[in-house]
C-alpha cells in the first residue's frame, strides 16, 4: 500500500513524498506530487489511567482489549497501562489483568487496537510528600513489596522517587532486570535525583507536577530534569498540567530528542464527566482536566493528538518535532525500536492527519482501522 503527503522523518523534519508499506515499512520516497496530508508515526502513551469510562486499577484483560481500540482510533498504536498507588494485594491483582492483555498483545499483532507495551507502576514508592491525586499508601521501595513488584513479569516501567531509603538500590535492580526507572511524585533535591540518574533512572514521570518545585538557591529535581542527560523529562501537554510557556521552555531546553510527552488520561476522559475513583478520592472534570474537590489535579482528558495539537498551536513546536516527541522518543525509551518512525523496515502503524491537524485515518501494521 502507498499514502502520499507529507512525512514526519525521525528527525523530526519533513519531506513530501509516498511511504510504502505492508505490514512494514518498505520505502520512503521523497515526491513533489505528494498530498497535504500530514503522514506521522503512530502515537506511543507511555501514561494511561483510563479512559472511556475504563480505570486501569479495576479494567478486565478485556476492558483493556476496549480501552486499546478506544485508543487507535485517536492516533495511538501503542500504550502502557497505567497503575498508581494501592495496597500491594490490589497492584498484584492489576498487574494480572495487564500481563493478560499484554500476552494477548503480543500474540495477536494484527489486532485493531492499540498495542499494550507492558505495565507502567506510578508508586507505591513515592514521596509522601508529593502524593498529587494518591493515596497515603505510599512505601519505600524495599522488603517484600518491592520484591513482590520486581518479580511482576509485566513490568515494563515504574514511577519512584530517589530520596526514599533503599531508592538507590531498587533503581540499580530494577534496572538490571530490563524496567525503566523514571523518577516522579518526588520531593528530591537536585544532588538526589542526579544520585537516581547515575544509578539508572532513564525518565521523569510528569515534569513540574507532583515533584519539589524549581527554586534559584534549592533546584531540586526539576533543575536535574531539565539538564542534559540519559532520563528524559515526560510532560502532560493538555495546557492545565503545565503552562504552553513552559512546555516551550522545556523542549528549549532538553531539544526534541529530550523530551517525552504522555497523556495521564484518567477514566473520566471521554465520558460526560460521571464520577471514576482515581488515586485518594473521585474527581470530576473542571478547567479542562480531572480534579479533587480540594482543586488538586487527579490526571487529564486529552488525546495524545489533543497534546500534540497544543504542542503545535500553543506552544509553538514543529509537528515533526511534536511527533518525535509523542512516538519515537517513547518507543525508543522503552525498547520498542520498530515503533515511533517512519522509516524502512519500521513498523506500518501511521496517522494521517489534515492541515488543520484533524485526524483522517489511523494503520496499525500496515492495516487501517475502521
Amino acid at each position: 500500500m502507498k499514502l502520499s503527503g507529507t512525512i514526519a522523518k525521525p528527525d523530526g523534519s519533513l519531506v513530501r513524498g509516498h511511504v510504502s508499506f505492508t505490514d512494514r515499512i518498505t520505502a520512503v520516497d521523497p515526491a513533489s506530487d505528494a498530498g497535504d496530508d500530514y503522514i506521522l508515526p503512530g502515537f506511543v502513551d507511555l501514561q494511561v489511567n483510563g479512559s472511556h469510562g475504563i480505570d486501569v486499577m479495576n479494567a478486565s484483560p478485556d476492558a483493556l482489549a476496549k480501552l486499546s481500540h478506544h485508543l487507535a482510533h485517536e492516533g495511538t498504536t501503542a500504550w502502557m497501562p497505567t497503575a498508581v498507588t494501592a495496597p500491594i494485594e490490589k497492584i498484584a491483582q492489576v498487574h494480572d489483568s495487564i500481563a493478560s492483555a499484554f500476552e494477548i498483545s503480543q500474540r495477536d499483532s494484527s489486532a485493531a487496537g492499540a498495542a499494550i507495551l507492558g505495565m507502567h507502576l506510578e508508586g507505591p514508592f513515592i514521596s509522601p510528600h508529593r502524593l498529587g491525586a494518591h493515596p497515603a499508601l505510599n512505601l519505600d521501595p524495599r522488603g517484600d513489596a518491592f520484591e513482590r513488584v520486581l518479580a511482576m513479569r509485566a513490568l515494563r516501567l515504574i514511577t519512584l522517587a530517589p530520596e526514599l531509603p533503599g531508592a538507590l538500590d531498587a533503581i540499580r535492580r530494577l534496572t538490571a532486570r530490563g524496567v525503566v526507572v523514571s523518577i516522579g511524585h518526588t520531593n528530591a533535591t537536585l544532588e538526589e535525583a542526579n544520585a537516581g540518574i547515575a544509578a539508572g533512572a532513564r525518565m521523569f514521570t510528569h515534569l513540574f507536577n507532583a515533584m519539589r518545585p524549581l527554586n534559584q538557591r534549592d533546584p531540586g529535581v526539576i533543575a536535574a530534569a531539565l539538564a542534559a542527560s540519559p532520563a528524559k523529562p515526560a510532560m502532560i501537554p493538555d495546557g492545565v498540567h503545565v503552562h504552553p510557556a513552559m512546555l516551550r521552555l522545556a523542549v528549549t531546553a532538553r531539544g526534541k530528542d529530550g523530551i517525552i510527552l504522555v497523556t495521564d488520561k484518567v477514566a473520566l476522559a471521554e465520558t460526560s464527566g460521571a464520577e471514576k475513583n482515581v488515586g485518594r478520592a473521585r474527581p470530576t472534570i473542571r478547567d479542562g482536566a480531572a480534579r479533587l474537590d480540594d482543586d488538586t489535579l487527579a490526571g487529564s482528558i486529552i488525546s495524545m493528538l489533543d497534546g500534540v495539537r497544543v504542542m503545535v498551536e500553543r506552544a509553538e513546536v514543529r509537528i515533526g518535532d511534536a511527533a518525535v516527541m509523542a512516538a519515537a522518543n517513547p518507543a525508543r525509551l522503552v525498547g520498542a525500536n520498530d515503533r515511533g518512525r517512519i522509516q524502512a523496515g519500521a513498523r506500518a502503524d501511521l496517522a494521517v492527519l489534515s492541515r488543520a491537524l484533524e485526524l483522517k485515518s489511523v494503520f496499525i501494521g500496515g492495516r487501517e482501522i475502521g
